[in-house]
């Protein structure tokens, strides 16, 4: 018998993030009392302390903070595998595909192009994520496929192919001390201060200085231009090239890819053909390892 129901668990996760019986069962639209029957009845399953409880607050125990880290993640999983078997046996069901804007390196026209010669294509229907999130979108099952840039997103769950191989490009504002450059190195660029991805754990050279946190290119951009940072970027992300900006190419910065993305145990016959003329859409262009200057 499994120690943990989905309904239970839907009940503990709703009260761990609300710390409010009142909150928690008015948001999962059952009475109080019942709600409180329930977390009573893990607890004893489970053999442990969840919650502390006071008159006046809820706090989560360690093994409380653990089930909910661990519970958010088994939901999802369970709304992706369910969200998954309806689209596996709907005949006539969209393929969705998530980019971020700007995010395809002029790949995306060929890509749809390629794909809709084949005889049993789809619709494509097109997303838009974040900077950050669009593979979540793939492992919680609201997006088929997407457009990913590695090494920088999260590919932990997903398989991917790759499209496009490209350089690195340095985005300075116009009286940086290396905007004379022809291009840069990493070394040039240590210590440099380099924007803060909203939902990303820093991952900037270990000598350059955290600046804002932004949410997409364009802040980044915007930040730039005010002198409070500086971006590298793969090559297509750089473009196009807004005046009044400097764009060197790194000389010896890893490249980046650009890869399409899907769930590792996702063996659909519509997503393997997206990817197949994904890849062979891809193949017909050649993109170059420098950026723009």
């Amino acid at each position: 018998m499994a120690e943990l129901e989905t309904r239970e668990l839907e009940y503990f996760v709703a009260l761990a993030e609300e710390l409010h019986f009142g909150r928690a069962a008015a948001r999962l639209a059952i009475a109080q009392p019942a709600l409180s029957k329930a977390i009573q009845r893990l607890e004893s399953r489970l053999s442990l302390k969840l919650l502390e409880r006071t008159s006046r607050q809820v706090a989560l125990t360690p093994a409380g903070e653990a089930l909910l880290h661990h519970g958010r993640h088994a939901l999802n999983a369970v709304s992706a595998a369910a969200e998954k078997a309806r689209r596996a046996g709907d005949q006539q069901a969209h393929l969705r595909l998530v980019i971020k804007p700007g995010g395809d390196a002029d790949l995306l026209s060929g890509i749809l192009a390629a794909y809709a010669r084949q005889p049993d294509a789809r619709q494509v229907d097109i997303i838009f994520g974040g900077a950050t999130d669009r593979a979540d979108y793939v492992r919680d099952g609201r997006a088929d496929v997407a457009l990913l840039y590695a090494p920088f997103d999260d590919m932990t769950g997903l398989d991917c192919e790759t499209l496009a191989v490209e350089g690195r490009v340095a985005i300075l504002p116009p009286d940086h001390r290396l905007a004379s450059r022809s291009e840069v190195t990493l070394a040039d660029l240590a210590r440099e201060t380099l924007p803060r991805w909203k939902g990303v754990s820093w991952t900037g050279a270990p000598e350059a200085e955290p600046g804002p946190e932004v949410t997409n290119a364009a802040e980044a951009l915007q930040m730039i231009r005010l002198g409070r940072t500086i971006a590298i970027l793969p090559r297509s992300l750089a473009a196009p090239m807004y005046p009044g900006l400097v764009y060197r190419p790194v000389s010896d910065a890893p490249n980046s890819e650009l890869v399409l993305a899907w769930a590792q145990d996702d063996r659909r016959r519509l997503v393997a053909a997206f990817v197949a003329a994904a890849a062979e859409a891809a193949g017909d262009v050649d993109l170059p390892l420098t950026g723009p200057s």
